[in-house]
């Protein structure tokens, strides 16, 4: 490990690239205690703390939302843009055509942006009207023109945010979304610590241990499953051309255990949030069935056991709705066949294909089982302790370990070619 952070201190262009994302997270944390005026902050701490939903909606934006800062929305809206274009991608020709070209990569990475401006809009106009109209009644009532400012300054601040996160990925040290949400859970970190030591008591030792264990277990389980691949053999076709001999090499195909990463859980969370959201808007509503059904299903995701089904359905589902959208098997098959590489007792084309798309869901069940089981695995102790912080926690795990094995991997990456460039 010494060795390695020596290597990247003498590697002056890598050194300055990670302390330049190291600045631009200081500015993001910054930016997070910047309250919008106008919030009763004391009621809003004791809202995200009574509400599991709020609270894991808080995590996600980095703390923000629970001090209503101007980043109160995160990159939320710049993940929710990236996700509308990449299913317009798998049922538009056009944009999947566009998808296969740098310009037209570039193209849709300009209307992802572009999109988040209204995304981001729309969610800070509900957000602000829930705590201003809602049960809660944080914000009271505020003026048509504070009203419009809050939601302009929100939205300005999450493509803030959105700048941020794609400065540091242009750093190529890391993922700057992954890293913006990485950077916010992290920091709640001495916070919780803090309230543990205050409210410690003798009684909790066993809910403690616990607590580690399930911790220790998560952080394994997501190493596995990143880590996890099969490698499928190719060969490649021996060519003569005059004198020379060209191919013949034996080689092998990764296909990963998990080829999606930390993105299924965070779709997850964004779609078993969505239901809880609306129906607080109606739960005051004066037509009595819909403020009833409202109520109804807000208790509905309130439950314990309903709410960790629907969460483990939900990242089994999205583990291998995301792999479909990055793994193409009819592309690897043409691409092995035109360049002479073909799998050992395998047909070139359709058949390879096919081998790899049965290869594929065979290998992806597992990393989704196991990563919905992570998933749940903190509700389960939530169940039998009563300590509701523990489900956050363990959200928290999985996308904390998955963004610090996919920055190690960076940064070794930009090491190795500094030893190529080197020879």
């Amino acid at each position: 490990m010494f060795d390695k952070i020596n290597q990247i201190w003498k590697a002056k262009d890598l050194r300055n690239n990670i302390i330049f994302v190291l600045l631009m997270l200081v500015i993001f944390r910054l930016a997070a205690h910047v309250p919008v005026p106008g919030v009763d902050a004391a009621a809003l701490k004791s809202l995200f703390a009574s509400n599991q939903m709020l609270g894991l909606m808080s995590m996600l934006s980095g703390g923000g939302m629970e001090n209503f800062s101007i980043v109160m929305m995160g990159v939320a809206p710049y993940i929710t843009s990236s996700i509308i274009f990449q299913l317009l991608g798998m049922v538009i020709p056009q944009i999947e055509e566009m998808n296969k070209e740098e310009s037209g990569r570039q193209k849709i990475n300009t209307w992802t942006r572009l999109m988040t401006v209204p995304l981001g809009a729309l969610q800070a106009y509900g957000m602000v009207t829930l705590l201003s109209h809602g049960s809660t009644d944080i914000l009271g009532n505020i003026s048509p023109f504070n009203f419009a400012v809050m939601i302009l300054t929100i939205t300005a601040g999450s493509v803030f945010l959105m700048w941020i996160g794609e400065l540091i990925t242009e750093k190529k040290v890391g993922n700057g979304i992954s890293l913006l949400i990485f950077a916010g859970i992290v920091a709640s970190l001495p916070a919780t610590i803090q309230r543990l030591i205050v409210t410690f008591d003798q009684s909790q030792i066993f809910t403690l241990i616990g607590f580690v264990v399930v911790a220790l277990i998560t952080v394994v389980g997501v190493v596995i499953i990143n880590e996890g691949q099969r490698n499928i053999p190719v060969q490649y076709a021996r060519q003569v051309h005059g004198s020379r001999t060209f191919g013949g090499t034996n080689t092998h195909l990764p296909l990963r255990v998990n080829m999606a990463g930390v993105i299924p859980i965070i779709f997850a969370i964004s779609v078993v949030l969505f239901p809880t959201m609306i129906a607080q808007f109606f739960i005051h509503a004066k037509t009595a069935w819909i403020a009833t059904a409202a109520t109804k299903t807000i208790e509905l995701f309130g439950n314990q056991i309903f709410y960790g089904i629907i969460y483990f359905l939900l990242v089994f589902a999205f583990t291998y709705f995301y792999t479909e959208v990055i793994f193409h098997p009819k592309k690897v098959a043409e691409n092995l066949q035109k360049q002479g590489g073909f799998i050992p007792g395998i047909r070139p084309g359709k058949t390879t294909s096919d081998y790899l798309k049965y290869t594929v869901n065979r290998i992806v069940f597992t990393g989704a089982l196991f990563l919905g089981l992570i998933a749940v695995l903190p509700l389960i102790v939530v169940y039998f302790t009563g300590v509701q912080s523990f489900a956050i926690g363990g959200t928290s795990l999985l996308i904390v370990v998955s963004v610090v094995i996919e920055t190690v991997k960076q940064v070794e990456s930009q090491l190795t070619m500094r030893e190529y460039d080197a020879l």
